[in-house]
């Protein structure tokens, strides 16, 4: 049995370069797949597609069809926000948010109409084009990297309708996946929202037949905030984008931050998002200048956070399109339900409305996923987001930190090694460990944490003077390409 390598005495790799194009995913398969959706004529739209599809089964504890998506999308001169989240059902009662999975913790997976969405507005080849290599790898097998299977063998709920969990390198198949994603692929999104599949994920769970025929997914406004001279973009509630944004707006009054400035603003940031971020919540004031300088003047608590697993990716085309694309089930595996006859893995979306106390029908609860974008000077500058939960946010702010301000590399800001505050404390990834006495000392309760799985895993694009450059976590499974 391989078990999850820890930090070693190696000297880090140079970032992915690129003429035209580039896919950066958490696994290889994905970015192949995306990678064969450029280079048969598609946009970065149907390469993210296929990428993503891709995830769903070769990492089908982190995302999956049973789960939501975001992204953003530069068209070459604007960014638009794709919102494919779902809502707990209409006819729910407010109660007690489930802790442990289970049927009354899904809400109604977005990600498939998202799929849909982005297809019909950015993409050239078809949906079905952008599903035949996702179908493929679930029908014929597909080798499972070292972190999927660390994951898969570390989940205390993975179904049973998946089989065992595979060893590192050992080929597992997902038939039933396969199948319905070939109705989807044949049908649409109604083949998934509506008939059969859609019958058996509201006779596995409280969702009723209703709540998913009247999904459709949405287009918003990104937000944004200028630091250090680049437009960082976030997607507004129910996600937690803004908190990133606020840390950055904190971070603007420091020259030049140190490690306990960068946790300081994440804190703070964090406690705001958790107060305010809720669907449709207007979340402007916490970017406003007067706020961030108050707030700037206050003492940050530590609040707690649970965990949550999800796949980060982006792409690039040489028409100068990007997709930063970003879709989970929240928990691994989700809520472990699986509806009969379809490989739909349902999400536990709904263990979200913690942050706001009770389930609220038909809304959708606080959400941890972040797809980012940066634009300079009015051009794209490229996509970038870190999966992981709660530590969306903070890794944001930490990627960008490293990036923005201390001028490193995709694949070198990625690289480096992380903080995570949650459960009342600090965590210190092992690259920061000589940090940890100087950190208590300023009064920070810091735990330096073995568990490279609790720090997440980004990609990301980078365009520097028409230079592409791109990332991929070693956290993760993936690597970024491009031609």
């Amino acid at each position: 049995m391989i078990d999850v390598p820890g930090f070693r005495d190696a000297p880090g790799r140079g970032p992915a370069v690129a003429a035209e194009a580039m896919v950066a995913t958490s696994q290889a398969p994905a970015t192949l797949a995306g990678l064969d959706m450029l280079r048969r004529g598609g946009s970065a739209a149907d390469a993210a597609i296929a990428a993503a599809a891709v995830c769903c089964v070769a990492e089908p504890m982190s995302t999956g069809i049973g789960g939501d998506a975001f992204a953003i999308v530069w068209d070459g001169g604007a960014a638009t926000g794709l919102d494919a989240a779902g809502p707990a059902p209409r006819n729910a009662q407010p109660h007690e948010v489930p802790a442990a999975g289970g049927p009354r913790s899904v809400d109604v997976p977005g990600a498939v109409a998202g799929w849909a969405a982005l297809s019909e507005r950015y993409g050239k080849l078809g949906l079905d084009t952008c599903l035949a290599p996702a179908i493929d790898l679930a029908e014929r097998g597909v080798a499972a990297g070292y972190h999927c299977s660390w994951m898969w063998r570390h989940t205390a709920h993975a179904p049973a309708e998946f089989g065992p969990a595979p060893e590192t390198g050992q080929v597992f198949r997902l038939p039933d996946l396969g199948r319905t994603l070939r109705l989807i692929a044949g049908g649409g999104p109604q083949a998934f929202y509506r008939g059969p599949v859609a019958a058996a994920m509201a006779a596995s769970t409280w969702l009723t037949e209703d709540d998913l025929a009247a999904y459709s997914a949405g287009w918003v406004e990104p937000l944004r905030y200028a630091y250090r001279g680049v437009d960082v973009l976030e997607m507004p509630p129910p996600t937690q984008g803004v908190a990133a944004l606020e840390a950055l707006g904190l971070l603007s009054a420091v020259e030049r931050p140190a490690l306990g400035d960068r946790m300081r603003a994440v804190a703070l940031a964090l406690e705001d998002a958790y107060a305010q971020v809720r669907d449709g919540a207007d979340v402007s004031g916490l970017l406003t200048p007067s706020h961030l300088s108050a707030r700037g003047q206050d003492r940050p608590r530590l609040l707690r956070e649970p965990a949550g697993g999800t796949v980060y990716l982006c792409a690039l085309d040489g028409d100068g399109m990007a997709v930063s694309f970003i879709q989970s089930l929240y928990e691994s595996f989700g809520s472990g339900v699986v509806a009969p006859g379809t490989g739909v893995v349902l999400n536990n979306r709904a263990e979200g409305f913690g942050v706001s106390g009770s389930v609220e029908p038909g809304r959708r609860p606080y959400h941890t996923l972040m797809p980012g974008m940066l634009v300079e000077n009015g051009r794209l500058r490229g996509p970038f987001g870190v999966m992981g939960g709660f530590i969306q946010a903070q890794a944001h702010v930490q990627y960008l930190a490293s990036v923005l301000d201390d001028g490193l590399d995709p694949q070198a800001a990625l690289d480096r090694a992380r903080f995570r505050i949650d459960a009342g404390r600090v965590r210190l990834e092992e690259g920061l460990a000589s940090s940890a006495a100087s950190l208590e000392a300023a009064g920070w309760p810091v735990h330096v944490e073995p568990d490279r799985m609790l720090f997440g895993g980004g990609q990301a694009i980078d365009i520097r003077a028409g230079r592409i450059l791109g990332g991929s976590d070693p956290r993760k499974d993936g690597f970024a390409a491009g031609f």
